[in-house]
């Protein structure tokens, strides 16, 4: 009887535990995932995926879920504080809404093995542009983007409150940007990893914008492109109770969090968590695809 009191209570215990662990875990990302402009899915995944008791197809569904509700939950703060700009995030997330609806659908057919291994490679190769890449990309004298650009009026400016420094922008090579989170939107869709897992590389490599602001608009682009893929994996019974609550109760409290110290916290901070966070999941993504680290 003992034996079995004792074996009731570590199995009472490990119910309890999952979900309690799940939300710290969550509440960390959420503060991350908005510093870092990438939404929390790019790491939920695989750190859930790792180290949780949970089926991998419930949390490729709680993780694009999460990262709509951390960007959500930190989008009217950045926007009412002018570090995200809603009109160059409107004609990105159009054309990574639509793919990332695809890729939803495309997650329950293909197999993972290869495109993990694919995806870790590159993300680890958009973490090394990003390394060698300039700390900001403010618009040259002279330069005026390109005429796509220009007639959506991407363009502006921004304070900076960590400084007090004004920055002018102008997008660039928008048609790029758009095939660009295209393919940001369909992978992200098939993964479960949310839209953020390269936003702010694209804005900031490709399209020319300031890291800080790229980071900010981050969250209105996910906020539009992760809906649409979460229900596709809401429709497909791939949304359990248990992980979703937790997650999003704490991804959206640490959202709130990361959304003070994002209007504080120096460009050149940023770019350091934009690095690791990368690094990490390249990294994690990778070696899974590989079977490495499962």
């Amino acid at each position: 009887m003992h034996a079995a009191d004792t074996v009731a209570t570590t199995a009472a215990l490990a119910w309890w535990i999952w979900p309690i662990a799940l939300f710290f875990a969550c509440f960390l990302l959420g503060v991350v995932a908005v510093l870092a402009g990438i939404g929390g899915g790019v790491l939920f995944v695989p750190i859930v995926g790792s180290f949780f008791p949970f089926h991998l197809d419930f949390v490729r569904g709680a993780g694009v879920l999460l990262a709509l509700a951390a960007a959500m939950a930190a989008a009217p703060r950045l926007l009412r504080d002018g570090l995200a700009s809603l009109r160059l995030a409107i004609p990105v997330s159009l054309a990574g809404s639509v793919f990332s609806i695809l890729g939803a659908l495309a997650s329950f057919a293909v197999p993972t093995r290869a495109l993990e291994t694919s995806l870790g490679i590159l993300i680890l190769m958009i973490a090394t542009l990003t390394l060698f890449a300039p700390a900001t990309s403010a618009v040259a004298r002279g330069d005026s983007g390109d005429d796509w650009a220009a007639a959506l009026g991407l363009h502006g400016s921004y304070v900076d409150p960590a400084n007090g420094e004004h920055a002018q922008w102008q997008a660039r090579r928008l048609l790029p940007g758009l095939i660009a989170f295209a393919v940001i939107g369909f992978i992200g869709g098939l993964f479960g990893l949310g839209a953020g897992w390269a936003n702010v590389p694209a804005f900031s490599l490709l399209m020319g914008i300031p890291l800080k602001l790229a980071a900010g608009t981050s969250g209105l682009v996910i906020s539009v492109v992760n809906a649409p893929a979460a229900w596709v994996y809401f429709l497909e019974g791939a949304m359990l109770p248990i992980i979703v609550a937790p997650s999003l109760l704490g991804v959206m409290l640490g959202a709130h969090i990361g959304a003070r110290l994002f209007r504080v916290m120096p460009a050149a901070t940023i770019r350091l968590f934009v690095l690791a966070l990368l690094l990490f999941a390249g990294t994690r993504v990778l070696l899974k695809g590989l079977g490495l680290w499962n």
